[in-house]
């Protein structure tokens, strides 16, 4: 697991094979394991596989472009109206999802939309969202066309023990 978790990186060129459904399953189960404060489960998910959306969707702004070229874009969603803490549970979904790819052989980048007013907005208007679901994020994602090698972005000067 420690090794997934060091393999996972930002993936932003996928070749043209499919995401087959028992992956995009598999991706949407382990993202709702994710834990969530009081268990609410403030969280939903929107499968975008067609291409005049994800065109779209590549130009919520100058970060989204992969979504365009993406096999699968998830958009991983909160609702306000069920949980003030949204946004730290989507959080969580999204990160078991990114490594849950990475266990799978796939890749996916993380694009945030939340807090900006007019992302939001427009992925809203895309994906014909009601008011109270407020998206966090896309990930666009599939089967890597580039590789990056395994990390960890450790720094010791950002641990404190027992105090700062």
């Amino acid at each position: 697991m420690l090794e997934w978790i060091k393999a996972r990186r930002s993936i932003r060129r996928y070749t043209d094979e499919i995401v087959n459904e028992e992956h995009i399953q598999a991706l949407l189960e382990a993202a709702m394991a994710a834990p969530t404060a009081s268990n609410k489960q403030p969280w939903e998910f929107v499968v975008v596989r067609d291409a005049t959306r994800r065109k779209a969707l590549s130009q919520v702004h100058q970060w989204s472009y992969m979504a365009a070229e993406a096999p699968v874009v998830f958009v991983i969603c909160g609702r306000e109206d069920v949980s003030k803490h949204w946004v730290e549970d989507c959080a969580a979904a999204t990160e078991n999802l990114l490594l849950a790819a990475t266990a799978l052989g796939l890749g996916g980048v993380w694009v945030g939309i939340y807090p900006t007013a007019e992302r939001e907005a427009q992925v809203q208007r895309l994906l014909h969202l009601p008011e109270c679901v407020r998206p966090l994020c896309l990930v666009p994602l599939g089967h890597p066309a580039e590789t990056q090698p395994p990390r960890t972005q450790y720094d010791a000067s950002k641990v404190h023990n027992e105090t700062f």
